[in-house]
């Protein structure tokens, strides 16, 4: 019995016209698929043997449609290659045209841009090699919605060592950056929160994104004015203490001092984004909020500066009141990153 359909590989489907031989009809379908451009050239199609068996016909069938369709050079035959769609036999497709070249700058000074050409490749290939050749079974398949133990084993190291943080892998949520941390913990918190009146507008959409009321509170050349908390209805506050965006200073030690009191005076909650934390060229090391408050302080992170923005792995260190109402905002929708990824940290 002769089949309507077929699947070429395991991403093209092909239904045979009706009312005219398995031949013509054959010859039809490639013709069409080719010319519309749903086989484009270079896409190498299945063995004589395999469409055959796919149509339920004979393999002579198969083979002379490709035998004509080559003599017609629609197909090319490659000893040890196949049967390929030929180089010019669309008259339809055409590659998408890059977009216009705009001039190369010998510097960049678009802010938050790290610098792609220095990428570690070969260290990234090495490491995702042996992730790949040692990771258990379970690493491709659902995991813990914290994300995997080994890379939230390795950032309570690191974190520690580099930022000051206090932290045990228990709470550590993997994100996909720090954008969708920041949205994970508005879902979670809701109500109020404070926001320098000078930002990453990021932070002020992402907020609104999950329908928190933002106040504005000031910024000078200390940093974030943040005596002006309690003065108002915030039951959280956003802040880049590190490196303020987009006036660059970190917060001065009277103004930390000032967020953490009025964080355990109210119970609010400080969201800290450790904006280019881990670079220091004009100062002295300024350590994580989160290592003096760590129960009042939820702490933000991401490879997007140190490897590049492509790679989308992020943290959130917790408070322990905030581990599950952040996980269960995550969701059954939104459990985790790419596993591979995070384990070849």
């Amino acid at each position: 019995m002769v089949n309507s359909w077929a699947n070429l590989g395991f991403d093209l489907h092909i239904e045979l016209p009706q009312g005219i031989g398995v031949r013509a009809a054959l010859l039809q379908t490639f013709r069409d698929a080719i010319d519309s451009g749903l086989l484009k050239p270079g896409t190498r199609l299945p063995p004589s043997r395999t469409l055959a068996l796919d149509l339920g016909v004979a393999r002579n069938t198969v083979a002379d449609c490709y035998a004509e369709l080559a003599a017609a050079g629609w197909l090319v035959t490659r000893p040890g290659s196949g049967t390929l769609v030929a180089t010019l036999a669309s008259t339809h497709t055409r590659e998408v045209e890059p977009s216009p070249t705009r001039r190369r700058w010998t510097y960049s000074l678009l802010p938050g841009s790290p610098d792609a050409s220095a990428f570690p490749r070969a260290a990234w290939i090495s490491s995702a090699r042996r992730a790949l050749t040692t990771a258990p079974t379970d690493a491709f398949a659902t995991t813990d919605p914290r994300g995997r133990v080994e890379l939230r084993n390795a950032l309570t190291t690191y974190l520690s060592r580099t930022r000051g943080v206090r932290v045990d892998p228990t709470c550590i949520v993997i994100s996909a950056s720090s954008g969708h941390g920041i949205s994970l913990l508005a879902r979670a918190l809701g109500g109020t929160i404070a926001v320098d009146a000078f930002c990453l507008h990021l932070h002020r959409q992402l907020l609104a994104d999950e329908g928190l009321l933002t106040v504005p509170i000031s910024v000078d050349q200390s940093g974030t004015c943040t005596d002006e908390l309690a003065s108002t209805s915030a039951e959280s506050v956003l802040l880049t203490p590190t490196h303020q965006f987009p006036l660059g200073g970190p917060l001065t030690p009277a103004r930390r001092a000032t967020a953490l009191e009025w964080a355990t005076t109210t119970g609010g909650v400080i969201i800290e984004d450790d904006y280019d934390g881990e670079f220091r060229y004009d100062r002295k090391p300024v350590g994580a909020l989160q290592g003096i408050a760590p129960q009042h302080v939820a702490y933000l992170g991401t490879v997007s500066k140190t490897l590049s923005p492509a790679i989308r792995i992020g943290w959130m260190v917790l408070p322990d009141r905030l581990i599950e109402p952040v996980l269960a905002t995550k969701g059954p929708y939104e459990r985790w990153v790419s596993s591979t990824d995070v384990k070849g940290q």
